[in-house]
This record gives C-alpha cells, sequence and structure tokens, in this order.
C-alpha cells in the first residue's frame, strides 16, 4: 500500500492555501540561529559605525556624514528587513496581515534606494574631492552635506510611498491565502522603478568613479616626477594622496553594492513574473549581505574606525 503524506496548509478548511514546507526541526532552528546572527551582525557593526561619527566631533566632515547616512541605511535593513525577510522565506504562512505585508515592501525599497542615494552623493564628494581639490573645502561644507542628506531621505521616502500605493499592489492571491508577496497591475511599473532607482543612480556613479580614476592616474605620475618632488608641493601631494585613498576605500563600498544588487534586482523581478517567490525573496536576501559587508571594508580601511570601535567595546568612550 502506498503510504500518502498529510498535507498541511495554512488554512485547514481548503487547499487553496499555502502548502506549509516540509522541513526537518533541526534545518529549521539552524537556518532561525543563522539568519538571526546575519541581522545582529549586521546590526552591531552599523552602531559602531554610527557611534563612532556621531560622537567624535573629529569625524564631523562631509565624507563621514555621508558614511553615517549609508549606515543608518545599513542599520535599518538589519533590524527590520533582514528578520521580516527571514520570516517571509522561512514560513509560507504570513501572519503578520496586510498592512504589515505593505510595510515590509516599503521599507525595503526605502532602503535600497537610500542606500543607492547615498552612493550617489558619495561619488560626487569623491569626484570634487580628487578632480577640484583646491576648491574642495568651499564646495562641499559639513551644512550643505546635511541638507543633500535630508533632500536624499525625503525624496526617497515619498517616491517609495507613491510606487506602493499607487503602482503596486501588495496582497494575498487567491492561490495563496496568506503569503506577502507583491502583484504587479501593471508590468511597466517594473521599468520604471528600474530605471529611477538603479539605471539613473548607477550610471551616474560609475561615470564620475571613472573620472576619478583618470585624474588619480594623472596625478599619481605628477607624485613621481620632479615638479612633484618640491618642497613646496609636498602638502599638496599629499592631499591629493589622502582624497584618492579615501575615493579608492569608498569605491569598493561603490562596487561591492552594484555586485551585490544588480544580479539579484534582476533575479527577483525574472522569478516574481515566473511566480516562484522563494527564489525571489532568497535572492534579494543574499543581496542585504551588503549591509554586513560595508562596516566590514570601513574596518579593513580606515584606521580611525579601529580606534574609535575600540574604545567603544572597551566602555573608554567617554576618557577619550
Amino acid at each position: 500500500m502506498e503510504k500518502h503524506e498529510d498535507v498541511q496548509y495554512c488554512f485547514q478548511d481548503g487547499n487553496s492555501s499555502c502548502r506549509k514546507a516540509f522541513l526537518s526541526t533541526s534545518i529549521y532552528i539552524t537556518l532561525y540561529i543563522f539568519f538571526s546572527l546575519i541581522s545582529a551582525v549586521t546590526v552591531f557593526l552599523n552602531l559602531l559605525v554610527i557611534i563612532s561619527i556621531s560622537h567624535f566631533k573629529q569625524l564631523h566632515t562631509p565624507t563621514n556624514l555621508l558614511i553615517l547616512s549609508l549606515a543608518v541605511s545599513d542599520l535599518l535593513v538589519g533590524l527590520i528587513v533582514i528578520p521580516v525577510m527571514t520570516v517571509a522565506i522561512m514560513e509560507p504562512c504570513w501572519g503578520f496581515g496586510e498592512y504589515f505585508c505593505v510595510f515590509h515592501f516599503y521599507i525595503t525599497f526605502l532602503c535600497t534606494s537610500l542606500s543607492l542615494g547615498n552612493l550617489v552623493l558619495i561619488s560626487i564628494d569623491r569626484y570634487v574631492a580628487v578632480c577640484d581639490p583646491l576648491l574642495y573645502h568651499s564646495k562641499i561644507t559639513i551644512t550643505g552635506t546635511i541638507c543633500c542628506i535630508s533632500i536624499t531621505w525625503c525624496c526617497c521616502s515619498i517616491y517609495d510611498a507613491v510606487i506602493i500605493q499607487n503602482f503596486v499592489n501588495v496582497q494575498t492571491p487567491s492561490r495563496c491565502l496568506t503569503e506577502c508577496v507583491i502583484v504587479e497591475g501593471i508590468t511597466w511599473v517594473n521599468i520604471i522603478y528600474i530605471v529611477f532607482i538603479m539605471v539613473v543612480p548607477c550610471s551616474i556613479i560609475i561615470t564620475l568613479y571613472l573620472n576619478i580614476f583618470v585624474v588619480a592616474r594623472s596625478q599619481a605620475r605628477k607624485v613621481f616626477s620632479k615638479e612633484a618632488a618640491s618642497v613646496s608641493g609636498v602638502k599638496t601631494v599629499q592631499a591629493n594622496k589622502s582624497e584618492r585613498k579615501a575615493a579608492k576605500t569608498l569605491a569598493i563600498v561603490v562596487f561591492n553594492y552594484l555586485l551585490s544588487w544588480i544580479p539579484s534586482l534582476f533575479i527577483y523581478f525574472v522569478f516574481s513574473v515566473i511566480g516562484d517567490h522563494l527564489i525571489s525573496y532568497f535572492t534579494s536576501y543574499l543581496a542585504l549581505f551588503n549591509s554586513l559587508i560595508n562596516p566590514i571594508i570601513y574596518a579593513f580601511f580606515y584606521p580611525w574606525f579601529k580606534v574609535t570601535a575600540k574604545l567603544i567595546l572597551t566602555l573608554k568612550i567617554r576618557h577619550s
């Protein structure tokens, strides 16, 4: 005789709802522990960056304020997006209601657009610092940087709210009564979203960094020339070298983001159209690791972060 498995559904009175996943208890617990650790480490590392830049006045520079803004968006990813995404992946039965489902997608879109917006500002900052170093301090000020960050946050918040409210129908489809997925009513919305959130910002970032590398290469050649070796030009050479080093570090942050998100968003939309929402969730989840990697990049390339992190962790922050 054949052995029939009892199929469990989110709603036991009908078979139109989601089927519960058949995961062994050990795998289920292991995955939850793994995802929870990723979330906790992401929050912890980005909090270190935020406290370091906020507390130490020596670090209140335009570039570091942009890093602070990026760290706040990464903190939101670790605090809200990753835990909710974990539940969405692990639990086919969505038990948080439609409104929280909408909030989940809104905060995910917001963090994505905020990160790219901050990276555009970082690219502009590095472009002026490397390509026009003599006028950098007059053009890029702390007040101006704070205004640009505030405008970016406001624009991203409003734009994503409009997208979610008017163009994306977040609901529980009839085939699965308690699954939190996006049901696209209009296909061209995806194209518009990708163009404004990915194509335009990425084009600006790549163009600016290509110009930065061209200018940096030209400046590097001058360093080894006889003119740059003169005593009068030592400070200028050192300043240019410092700006180029910062540009190189932040370029790693930028392209790490692009490598994480561009393939993931493409796969996400492809599998969303096909209907395999588990794969689309999982690929977008992998891109969220970018928020964990950014503070690690700062730790490797910025001496100030190593020093401030040590002071914070040893509770010597008040005596510093």
